[in-house]
């Protein structure tokens, strides 16, 4: 090795949580002048042991709305409930806005099958082995939003039961 030169053998850490674009839009807004462009980012944040949210952020430019997308996700995280074999307690129907969606349990093995938004929320929520169907709207901010809404309600159901023990 040349004299100065430094060795780098140093590992890039792992994120703390494993992220995805649902959606990116170019809204416009119409001025005197003419046209003014931003971004909207729609980005699903997960662990994939529990822990997942859904955020949304606009920016100038792309990676400037992802950034706040991000920040917003992490606000709005919440844990996940699960049985003991990777899936969900109980069937659960939920609507939220235009979006209804229904999520089954599904046996070992399975895997998800789910649709678009669902797919992603379930994905980086860590669950294995699940049914669904998205009714109604096919947007996906509003799917993946009824979606983390449906998970938080096996959280506070959880919690009602080990409050009456």
């Amino acid at each position: 090795m040349a004299k100065g030169e430094k060795k780098f053998n140093a590992k890039r850490e792992k994120p703390e949580f494993d992220q995805k674009l649902l959606d990116l839009a170019r809204v416009t807004r119409v001025v005197k002048g003419g046209r003014r462009f931003r971004f909207r980012a729609t980005l699903v944040i997960g662990n994939r042991k529990g822990r997942v949210g859904v955020g949304v952020g606009k920016g100038a430019d792309v990676s400037d709305a992802i950034r706040k997308a991000f920040d917003d996700a992490k606000k709005n995280m919440i844990n996940v409930a699960t049985a003991k074999n990777n899936t969900i307690p109980h069937d659960i129907s939920y609507k939220s806005g235009s979006a209804k969606i229904i999520l089954k349990p599904a046996v070992e093995g399975r895997g998800i099958i789910a649709g678009g938004a669902i797919r992603t929320v379930i994905d980086l929520a860590g669950l294995k082995d699940i049914v669904s169907k998205s009714l109604g709207t096919s947007n996906k901010l509003n799917v993946a939003r009824a979606t983390v809404e449906a998970l938080k309600t096996f959280e506070i159901s959880r919690t009602r039961k080990a409050r009456q023990a």
